[in-house]
């Protein structure tokens, strides 16, 4: 334009024109975000936090909510049995046996915690029949010829089995911060076992730790008893606490929080949390805790199942988001001066 508009000299300007295009290139602007992303995702990988793609480091940095499961997630996930209670016509042993047969075939903590429970009072465990799990409730199947069912209040409410001892167990549990779990046999409830965890030591610090990077709200969801879930809630100052959800529920109430507080990452580990995974904007697995479908459904796997690993990847994404924007900015300002110095025909192909 410059020779043929102001009958400038050809060379120069054809020289000029050369710098102008090499400084052109986008290399610099391209390469500024994903040799960012692929040095953090290899810099988590070797903390142990797998993150599946880019995409999901970046919504990690615009997480302003946190939703936490309980059992095996805030808690230890190793639950112990401190009380057995038969109702009238039944044993300990038999309640027991009932039920440490069914949870036999179960990979929820508290079927485990019933197992380990019958191994120490050296129960023999028969075989079980026609097992089928309900997720959230509990599970039922054919024991010894009876039909077994095994699972929370709201299963046995459902199915109408309910009596006196029923709701005296129900609310003696409640109160002391137990998670009740009842067994019925053949339609009759015969008796109920006291389910209890511990909160994971490092999990209060790692709630504060969150607080302190500008997380706005942090939840708790568990298809828990309310006074269990409450009696944790507690202990780790969490204040949003939702209790006795069934997988469902518990994505309806990621849906909530991702309304009213915006980004949301679940943290979770079970298979009941797979629906809820799914629902948050980023979700992440308890990795060696966590059951194969919340592996499959999360977009981050925490390997060493420590809860300050969900801190380190939200604080690992900003920081590569700031240094997105830092090498964004530095190109494009430092081509802004070359563009400059290129028309002014102070910068040469070399400098370019």
């Amino acid at each position: 334009v410059p020779p043929l508009a102001l009958a400038a000299d050809w060379s120069t300007w054809f020289y000029r024109a050369l710098v102008l295009l090499v400084i052109s290139c986008p290399c610099a602007l391209v390469i500024s975000t994903p040799v960012s992303i692929v040095s953090a995702l290899a810099a988590a990988a070797r903390k142990g936090v797998l993150i599946k793609g880019g995409a999901r480091l970046e919504q990690l940095a615009s997480v302003r909510c946190v939703a936490f499961d309980k059992t095996g997630t805030l808690t230890k996930g190793r639950l112990h049995v401190p009380r057995l209670v038969a109702f009238s016509g039944h044993t300990t042993e038999e309640v027991l046996r009932a039920a440490a047969a069914l949870e036999g075939r179960s990979e929820h903590p508290i079927g485990l915690a019933i197992v380990r429970k019958a191994a120490l009072e050296n129960v023999t465990v028969p075989a079980v029949t026609g097992f089928q799990a309900i997720p959230g409730l509990g599970a039922e199947g054919i024991v010894e010829r009876r039909e077994v069912l095994v699972g929370n209040r709201r299963l046995l409410e459902q199915r109408g089995l309910q009596s006196a001892e029923f709701t005296a167990s129900d609310s003696e549990f409640s109160t002391r911060g137990w998670t009740p779990i009842f067994v019925a046999v053949d339609g009759v409830p015969i008796g109920a076992l006291a389910v209890v965890d511990e909160p994971r030591e490092a999990a209060a610090e790692s709630l504060q730790m969150l607080r302190a990077l500008g997380i706005q709200k942090i939840a708790m969801l568990t298809g828990d008893h309310a006074a269990a879930a409450g009696a944790v809630a507690a202990s780790l100052g969490i204040d949003d606490v939702r209790a006795d959800l069934l997988p469902g529920d518990k994505a309806a109430a990621v849906t909530q929080l991702r309304a009213k507080y915006g980004t949301l990452a679940m943290v979770g580990d079970g298979v009941n949390d797979a629906p809820a995974l799914a629902t948050a904007d980023v979700g992440i697995a308890m990795g060696v805790a966590g059951s194969a479908a919340a592996l499959e459904t999360a977009d981050v796997a925490l390997m060493a199942d420590e809860l300050p690993k969900v801190t380190y990847a939200i604080r690992l994404s900003r920081a590569t988001a700031r240094n997105i924007r830092a090498n964004i900015a530095f190109s494009i300002a430092l081509k802004a001066a070359f563009l400059v110095m290129a028309v002014s025909g102070l910068a040469t192909l070399w400098m370019a």
